[in-house]
């Protein structure tokens, strides 16, 4: 009997350890830097709230110009954060700005870069071009000596590197790939190192040489997070800025007027809202899996009806002969670029709702942040991940695919000349038609005239959507009475009410489906019949269905 509670004790701690390692794994991608696709050492946080490592952004700024290229080939870099180029003395060496210069420029923001004048009074801000979002942001005249470094996010690193190797051996963090083992750390460096490049990276004669080394570690961290400007730990944060603050920074005109709470404060609520993020996202798995299933479902739609809209296209093509070839191959490329689009959206999606799954990479991240104990970490962490739930649950209340598996507009219009087969595209919707004011009247009946522009698509035929304005307005949307099909460029709608006021449309009609609609045209009907009477017109421009307001009384 206790060799059996043994034996379920042990399945039961293995089956935990077994989804625990899932987790962790499956959140891989969520730790990876944009930048050098490894694991982030020392990141920093941009004002786009994206991680990038310390060393990717120096690097990244370097080929941005933003820091002098004139330099002494034996200086050596300041600290372990150095481009990619310089992390091993067993690669080529470049020329390096020096030591003093280097750490003044990225402390102070000032260097030779593009626009930039010496002695000027104004110097030029920092801008950071992030690999993340794609978007240019601003770092400032400080540029990245005025970045938070991401705590909670090198300790969930951290976690997920002992999970995935538990006794592995510490490599050396300056090493190009395949990295050799650390012998050594260095506690002002904060990094470990093998032995050559201790020795690249402490020379002998410097400052760095008097450096005490001590066990290779990955616990080179401080012990609080630290404001950027006055070196002290962060006690507040400041809703305007949205960012945590210091005693001192409370005080300065730059934070004049902002609404700054205590961090606890912000602490609570942050991960309040996060933990009910969450809470809402896990207590709908069952709506996650079916979302996703429903995309897979539209993706084999889709890559069935993008296959049977190329086998009709490649059908026709060969039905007009040789003078096609060429422009099939062009419109088949248009359709796999269509289908390949669609594609990937739809892939897309399914992987941002994979994500939402327990155990998956966005929730297993968020819920190693919430462990997170130190306050000013959490909110720095805890924000930027807030707004990516926040996103994942509004999409997930409002789902819909992120593309349609139909193919309607890759429909040919095989009826044209033969001269104009250079021209031939895929068919696409009429554009709006224009009302001709000059021949459109109402009187006992309502005359209706309209063209399509030049250059528009042809119309098979017409849809004519008409109705009183002049009645009280009805609960809902407003109703239309429709005349379909309508052949030729000109309808006569019999007896319409007397005395009323009309408002008609007109939209066109193809294989590729229906056009936009013309400007509305408000038509007035006579009194009285037999009464004679000029009759008014007015056209209205034509706005958006959800911008047309609720028709009033005349």
């Amino acid at each position: 009997m206790a060799e059996g509670e043994d034996m379920q004790t042990f399945t039961s701690i293995m089956d935990a350890l077994v989804r625990i390692s899932t987790s962790m794994k499956n959140m891989e991608k969520e730790l990876l830097c944009p930048v050098c696709q490894e694991m982030y050492k020392q990141p920093l946080v941009l004002p786009c709230t994206h991680n990038v490592c310390q060393a990717c952004a120096r690097e990244v700024l370097g080929q941005q110009g933003y820091i002098g290229h004139c330099g002494d080939p034996s200086s050596e870099p300041t600290s372990p954060a150095s481009t990619p180029s310089t992390r091993s003395p067993r690669l080529s060496r470049r020329t390096l700005p020096k030591p003093d210069r280097l750490d003044r420029l990225l402390k102070s923001g000032f260097g030779t870069y593009p626009g930039r004048k010496r002695g000027a009074l104004h110097p030029q801000v920092i801008m950071f071009p992030c690999p993340a979002c794609q978007g240019d942001v601003e770092l400032g005249e400080r540029g990245l000596a005025g970045l938070f470094r991401n705590l909670t996010l090198e300790r969930v690193v951290e976690r997920y590197r002992q999970s995935v190797s538990v006794g592995g051996a510490i490599l050396c963090q300056l090493c190009k790939p395949p990295p050799l083992e650390a012998t050594k750390g260095c506690t002002e460096c904060r990094a470990t190192f093998c032995n050559e490049c201790f020795k690249l990276f402490h020379p002998w004669g410097t400052q760095k040489a008097q450096h005490e080394p001590t066990l290779p570690t990955l616990s080179f961290r401080p012990k609080g997070l630290m404001c950027p400007d006055h070196k002290e730990e962060v006690t507040h944060y400041c809703k305007t800025c949205q960012r945590l603050v210091c005693q001192l920074c409370r005080v300065r005109r730059t934070h004049g007027g902002h609404k700054i709470t205590p961090v606890l404060s912000a602490y609570q609520a942050l991960k309040d809202k996060l933990t009910k993020s969450l809470t809402y996202i896990l207590g709908n798995q069952d709506t996650v899996q079916t979302q996703i299933c429903e995309l897979e479902e539209t993706v084999r739609h889709t890559e069935v009806s993008g296959q049977q809209a190329k086998e009709e296209v490649s059908q026709l093509v060969r039905g007009l002969g040789a003078v096609l070839e060429e422009k099939r191959a062009s419109l088949l490329q248009a359709i796999e670029e269509c289908q390949q689009e669609r594609l990937a959206r739809l892939s897309a999606q399914i992987q941002e709702h994979r994500s939402l799954l327990d155990g998956s990479g966005l929730v297993g991240y968020a819920q190693e942040v919430l462990k997170e104990t130190d306050q000013p970490c959490f909110v720095q962490a805890a924000k930027q991940l807030h707004n990516r739930i926040a996103r994942a649950t509004e999409a997930l209340q409002t789902f819909r695919p992120a593309a349609s598996s139909s193919f309607r507009h890759c429909q040919l219009d095989v009826g044209r000349e033969m001269k104009l087969l250079t021209e031939l595209n895929f068919l696409q919707v009429p554009e709006a038609p224009v009302i001709d004011t000059q021949r459109t009247f109402a009187y006992d009946q309502i005359f209706l005239c309209w063209r399509l522009p030049p250059h528009s698509p042809p119309a098979w035929h017409y849809t004519i959507e008409f109705r009183r304005t002049d009645v009280p307005a009805q609960p809902g949307p407003a109703r239309w009475q429709r005349r379909e099909e309508v052949r030729g460029t000109s309808a006569l709608l019999e007896n319409p009410d007397t005395g009323s006021v009309y408002v008609l449309r007109v939209r066109g009609c193809n294989k590729a489906g229906y056009g936009e609609y013309s400007e509305d045209v408000h038509l007035h009907t006579p009194p009285a019949p037999g009464t004679i009477r000029t009759v008014g017109m007015t056209v209205v421009p034509r706005m958006p269905q959800w911008k047309r307001p609720r028709p009033s009384l005349s």
